[in-house]
């Protein structure tokens, strides 16, 4: 037995070790990655895993609860609550909505009231560890569409409590909603008692008892035991929720929300995430080792049929949703397609309708095969929509006249800013100061809204497009800040202003040394890394708190300074590794004697003042 495990457990890592990186190579993401390792281990392949996969799937959803927990260690209360009408307008009604089309579709295809009943309301759920995942790797989890799937899946898993007490009712079998919990002997007002009491529990330990507890942890100065500690309480969390029927998702989350003021916040996200990650890339091997490729085989119109059926309604109904609650074209794109599969409780449900006798076995393997097949083909739908939806959706209107992309107005300012967070914020304040009007452009929606209640003039708008450019006044400004957060964008950004205003200077954001060659080799001049004005400033600040003086400090941090930008542009043109590491080290020989002779001289400088003196 000890045996078998350490050799499942072998084949699972080996899978997602080689699977995962060459999905990110090419760009597919690491979801897709841990779903490919699935299919390629799983009985339809190379049957190196098998009827254990669903026992593992049980094991692989904490990881499931562990990011919920993480989550709501980032939402404080007051941003939840902003987030009330979203939770229970949008995800009520796309529950709602999509349960009751699922129902009225079955039923016309002869299938009986309860199994349309249940089928809509397996339907309707998304999958929260693939959505999620998905859009925090892009980006994505702080726009208005990562913002409105968050609030969908929320309430999906608040919806959970009536449906597993509704599922129990359609057997027709006698049992009661009761008697799916852990505290089944008790009567229905017991029942919800014990409901308010968990969620008590946890609300009274996360503001009382669990900051000292942690203030005792930290005072060990084990990190082993703060790991512990984390674990404890998610799985503490998770065992109070199942007894008394709710999700243990739902629970994490409240306890991350109720410990997202803590200072120990960092500290527990640092302590849970690689668990998570790991756990969250076991559950997405799982999905893809159980879809049952024979059955595909067997019926691939019908298969083909219902899972772009599914995929085609919940989008639609996401879609409409979406544009009532105000979501713009591109973020209503992304919103709508990341939640139209069928999410992983819907596992859950399936098996536990066919133990009640509401569906019969083969709709359970139908289903389960859809589930699994929708859930393996978000993150293609989700590339797709990015490379060939998206663009379109900014080209649509060529006179900005679009306002649902975007509201740029024609301006003529002599510098336009492209990207205006942290970075591009400190730019733009500091040129205002000096009475040089700017032309801000963001594609955040959530930052130009917030940037705007506090009285700055920033426009909505993809500043790739040479078109929005345009009338953001390009043709007529000198100067071109490229302070996009995305690498990929900045080169696009660069390369689109090249194509179509030359005659701007491009004052261009680097996060690396990389990202510079890049540039460089693009033919930019004026390039600004990220770390390395912060960098010497600090170690400025260290010689001094040594004992040097502030001025030979600071002429130390000027000439390294200098012969870095120097060194960067030489080793811009060097593309062969080798060759690249021989360089690197001549230019660090170099940059020591150089350092050391600028220092001597320093204090010849001084030695000579002194004797003047």
């Amino acid at each position: 037995m000890h045996e078998t495990f350490f050799i499942h457990t072998f084949i699972y890592l080996a899978g997602a070790v080689i699977m995962v990186p060459i999905a990110r190579y090419l760009k597919l993401g690491s979801v897709l990655g841990y779903l490919l390792a699935g299919m390629l281990i799983g009985p339809s392949f190379l049957k190196l895993v098998g009827s254990e996969s669903q026992d593992v799937m049980h094991f692989a959803e904490f990881g499931v609860v562990m990011m919920l927990f993480v989550i709501g260690l980032e939402l404080e209360p007051l941003r939840l609550w902003r987030l009330r009408r979203r939770i229970m307008g949008l995800g009520g009604a796309q529950l709602i909505t999509t349960a009751l089309l699922v129902f009225g579709i079955a039923q016309s295809l002869g299938y009986s009231w309860q199994v349309a009943l249940t089928l809509g309301m397996i339907i309707s759920m998304s999958s929260t560890a693939i959505v999620l995942q998905i859009l925090d790797e892009k980006g994505w989890s702080k726009t208005m569409a990562g913002r409105s799937a968050f609030a969908v899946l929320l309430f999906q898993d608040i919806a959970i409590i009536p449906i597993l007490a509704i599922l129990p009712l359609l057997s027709g079998n006698g049992r009661t909603a009761e008697e799916t919990t852990l505290l089944g002997h008790l009567p229905g007002w017991g029942q919800t008692l014990a409901v308010i009491g968990a969620v008590a529990i946890i609300i009274i330990a996360g503001k009382y008892l669990l900051y000292p507890v942690f203030r005792i942890i930290a005072r060990t100065r084990l990190r082993e035991m703060f790991t512990a500690m984390a674990l404890l309480l998610v799985v503490g969390i998770a065992i109070l929720m199942n007894v008394v029927g709710l999700s243990p998702a739902l629970g994490a989350f409240l306890g991350g929300v109720l410990l997202a003021n803590s200072e120990y916040r960092h500290e527990l996200e640092s302590a849970i995430d690689p668990f998570k990650g790991l756990l969250l890339g076991l559950f997405f091997m799982t999905v893809g080792s159980t879809i049952d490729f024979g059955l595909i085989m067997e019926q691939p119109g019908r298969m083909a049929g219902l899972v772009f059926g599914v995929i085609l309604l919940k989008a639609l109904v996401l879609f409409v949703l979406g544009k009532i609650f105000h979501l713009r074209n591109a973020q209503n794109t992304i919103f709508s397609l990341s939640l139209a599969q069928i999410g992983e409780f819907a596992f859950v449900l399936l098996g536990f309708s066919f133990t009640e006798g509401i569906i019969s076995n083969e709709v359970n393997a139908v289903m389960t095969a859809v589930v699994a097949i929708s859930m393996a083909f978000t993150p293609l739908i989700l590339m797709l929509n990015e490379k060939l939806i998206l663009p379109g959706l900014c080209a649509v209107s060529t006179d900005g006249k679009d306002s649902n992309y975007n509201d740029v107005q024609e301006e003529e300012n002599p510098v336009i800013i492209a990207g205006y967070g942290h970075f591009g914020n400190t730019v733009g304040r500091f040129l205002q100061t000096h009475n040089v009007p700017v032309t801000v452009l963001d594609n955040d929606s959530d930052n130009v809204d917030f940037l705007r209640k506090v009285g700055l003039k920033v426009y909505f708008g993809d500043a790739t497009r040479h078109d929005l450019l345009e009338i953001a006044g390009a043709n007529k400004a000198e100067i071109l800040v490229v302070a996009i957060g995305d690498e990929e964008k900045r080169m696009l950004l660069i390369e689109t202003v090249k194509k179509h205003f030359p005659h701007l200077h491009m004052l261009v954001r680097a996060r690396n040394r990389n990202e510079a060659y890049d540039q460089m080799n693009a033919g930019m001049m004026h390039i600004y890394r990220e770390t390395l004005d912060t960098s010497l400033r600090l170690g400025v600040d260290a010689l001094k708190i040594l004992g040097h003086k502030r001025h030979e400090a600071v002429r130390a941090a000027k000439t390294f300074f200098i012969h870095d930008e120097k060194t960067l542009k030489y080793l811009s043109s060097i593309r062969n590794s080798e060759e690249y590491i021989v360089a690197v080290r001549e230019k660090m020989q170099e940059l020591d004697m150089l350092m050391k002779a600028d220092r001597e001289e320093f204090l010849e400088e001084a030695t000579a003042e002194e004797e003047h003196g």
